[in-house]
């Protein structure tokens, strides 16, 4: 798959800004989906390695997105955790992982089952499109949050 960013000039401070879809997070050339699913292998205890084979995509470039994730694990799970229980008209927080990075990956897919839930007219969204939209296509963004 191919991907054009789109761009557009915002009226209030005319700048240029790149109009990333959900598809996508800022700076990756792999979808939030293939990334996605290394960071999820990964949580189910799967090393850099295997992932890659998995995926077929560069050792070095699945372990860049394994270590930042993992840099960022803590501010990932809690940022899900809050939506997670800011959207869910009762919510059920994910029972504690062995790991950081299993916490912070149960947060997101809980917080985008709790967003299916809560306004079901978005059919079926995959969880890393869910997440790269709650973070603007920021979520292994340093400047996020």
């Amino acid at each position: 798959m191919v991907l054009t960013p789109r761009r557009s000039r915002c009226s209030l401070c005319l700048v240029t800004h790149v109009l990333l879809p959900v598809v996508a997070l800022l700076r990756r050339v792999d979808l939030a989906e293939v990334i996605g699913a290394a960071v999820a292998a990964k949580a189910r205890g799967l090393g850099a390695r295997t992932v890659a084979v998995l995926l077929g995509r560069s050792v070095d470039t699945v372990r860049g997105w394994l270590r930042r994730f993992g840099s960022r694990a803590e501010t990932v799970r809690q940022f899900f955790t809050g939506l997670l229980v800011d959207v869910a008209p009762d919510p059920v927080v994910p029972t504690a992982m062995r790991t950081v990075f299993a916490d912070a990956v149960a947060a997101v897919v809980g917080a985008t089952v709790a967003v299916l839930a809560r306004w079901p007219r978005l059919g079926e969204l995959p969880v890393w499109q869910a997440a790269a939209a709650a973070t603007n296509g920021r979520l292994l963004s340093p400047s996020w949050p």
